[in-house]
């Protein structure tokens, strides 16, 4: 089956918000591992599924849209979340996907100070929780393309990394993860980014060098660091599936 045949049942249900951010590693580690998924883009028109009863897992993509925005599909974003919660599915955000889940329990998303973009080490707190998510490296780097962060997490979170420009870089909410940074990244996704990167991307790399890197430095910093990329998002993505209800 593909990700958009709703005919058969599937165990994962990824919400998908703007043409541009798609599931990339995610969707290919989900084929890897023969896990039928469906997918809904809500630019493309695609409405959310009224429940997300019957999968086994929720996965939630980021997204160019603040977390804050009034658009109705972010809110019925949050709805499956908080039900998914209630079901014992567990749940996966992604940058503005772990920005909804920390408003759907209860935290807080706001602006940073300054944007945080490109290829940046994050710092792993010694938890075991942080551990078995994130795996045995202390300081991983990871790809992140945000303005916004769950700057309060929500009731009983446990902060698992944090980085120099973003204190809060993933939490762990009993079975669930959120992400700020970009685990399902791809050279493609990085490609059509860098194509229209938007209006503020060529601003905020001149006024904020050490948290935004330039296209060369990108590109350059993706060639070594994408192969850890994709070993950590397996270790995370392998996580997520030992906690789905069976």
């Amino acid at each position: 089956m593909t990700a958009t045949d709703f005919s058969a049942p599937a165990d994962v249900l990824v919400l998908q918000h703007l043409f541009e951010d798609g599931p990339g590693f995610l969707g290919e580690w989900l084929d890897a591992q023969g896990i039928p998924w469906h997918l809904r883009c809500a630019e493309a028109g695609e409405d959310y599924p009224t429940s997300v009863r019957g999968y086994r897992g929720l996965a939630v993509l980021g997204g160019a849209w603040s977390a804050n925005d009034e658009r109705p599909t972010l809110r019925q974003a949050e709805a499956l979340i908080i039900e998914a919660d209630a079901l014992g599915i567990p749940v996966i955000g992604h940058c503005l996907g772990g920005q909804l889940m920390a408003r759907a329990f209860g935290g807080r998303v706001e602006p940073l100070p300054q944007p945080e973009v490109g290829w940046w080490p994050i710092a792993r707190t010694d938890s075991g929780a942080a551990r078995e998510w994130l795996g045995d490296a202390e300081q991983p780097t990871v790809y992140q393309w945000h303005q916004d962060s769950f700057t309060e997490l929500p009731p009983g979170a446990e902060l698992l990394a944090s980085s120099a420009t973003c204190a809060h870089q993933a939490f762990a909410l009993r079975q669930h993860l959120a992400m700020q940074f970009h685990i399902e990244i791809t050279p493609a996704k990085i490609q059509d980014w860098m194509e229209e990167p938007g209006h503020a991307y060529p601003v905020n790399v001149l006024l904020h060098r050490g948290s935004v890197q330039d296209p060369a430095a990108m590109h350059a910093a993706t060639r070594r660091h994408l192969t850890g990329s994709e070993a950590m998002a397996d270790r995370i993505y392998r996580a997520w599936r030992s906690r789905w209800p069976g």
